[in-house]
């Protein structure tokens, strides 16, 4: 699988095409049997690393999803961090702004929900919403009362750049951020909105604005495509990750946050003689006691 999810690397200087990109690949299991297994095994290593990355105390992990509409954004988090221990583990979603976040820089409301060293944090959309829903929707970037209104074109660029920046900042001290976009058809996203609508249990989960979105589908490909190019880099890579079939998505970014934990080279604090003495004497006064 490590040769696979290679492939959906975003490298430094990549021009993004997601119609060249595939949304669905040959499945990575035999059968839902064979995908449970796989994805326990994924979960339970996770879980020992998670133990290791709080230990350790060197090092947060950041996790962030973005894609379409019905991308499996949400299940994805659920399934793959299914055993993670909560107290290690931070979970965000990010809407449209609040407008008291529209007093802050665009950067503001994500920055202060960053993991601590030693635990892990899951952005459900992320900062990238303000290069991404921004851009297609003008008028959220005219509520942020930009010195300029936000009519200069150079804006998106200038984003970028404080993205980046922000990732080389949190890359330099300690933190591993794995970027992943689930990548779904325009046919695959019909099939799920329609799924939402005719199965009662899923009816809370659509509403007007989802259908209402996919006139915008051409911008926000052509968005996500020049966001992706420009921020992706060598420490911190984006992920396309083939999104029309659920299991193999989510098979693809445990492994792919495996890889991340296991890249970090962690060990258990080492017990220094003074402690091992400190433990010893506790030993004896649990003994005596």
């Amino acid at each position: 699988m490590k040769k696979l999810t290679r492939q959906f690397r975003v490298d430094p200087g990549d021009t993004v095409d997601l119609k060249q990109r595939p949304t669905l690949l040959d499945p990575v299991y035999a059968n839902k049997r064979e995908y449970q297994q796989h994805l326990a095994s994924h979960v339970e290593r996770m879980s020992k690393l998670q133990s290791l990355l709080y230990a350790s105390n060197a090092h947060a992990v950041l996790v962030l999803f973005q894609g379409m509409d019905a991308a499996g954004k949400d299940s994805c988090i659920k399934h793959v961090m299914s055993g993670i221990n909560p107290q290690g583990c931070q979970v965000y979603s990010f809407s449209h702004p609040s407008p008291h976040e529209l007093k802050h820089d665009f950067l503001w409301r994500t920055t202060r929900d960053l993991p601590e060293r030693g635990r892990i944090g899951i952005f459900n959309r992320s900062h990238y919403e303000d290069v991404l829903i921004v851009r297609v929707h003008p008028e959220i970037l005219a509520a942020q009362s930009l010195p300029d209104d936000g009519k200069d074109d150079r804006i998106w660029a200038e984003r970028y750049r404080s993205i980046t920046g922000l990732e080389r900042h949190l890359y330099g001290n300690g933190t591993r951020i794995v970027k992943i976009f689930l990548h779904i058809s325009k046919d695959e996203q019909k099939k799920r909105l329609l799924d939402r609508i005719d199965t009662p249990e899923k009816n809370w989960k659509i509403a007007p604005s989802d259908i209402a979105e996919r006139k915008h589908w051409k911008a926000y490909r052509k968005a996500y495509e020049e966001a992706m190019a420009a921020t992706s880099t060598r420490d911190v890579p984006w992920h396309i990750v083939p999104a029309d079939d659920k299991m193999s998505a989510r098979l693809f970014v445990s492994h792919i946050i495996l890889e991340t934990l296991e890249g970090l080279n962690m060990q258990f604090p080492e017990t220094t003689p003074e402690r091992r003495a400190e433990l010893l004497a506790m030993r004896e006064h649990l003994a005596a006691d």
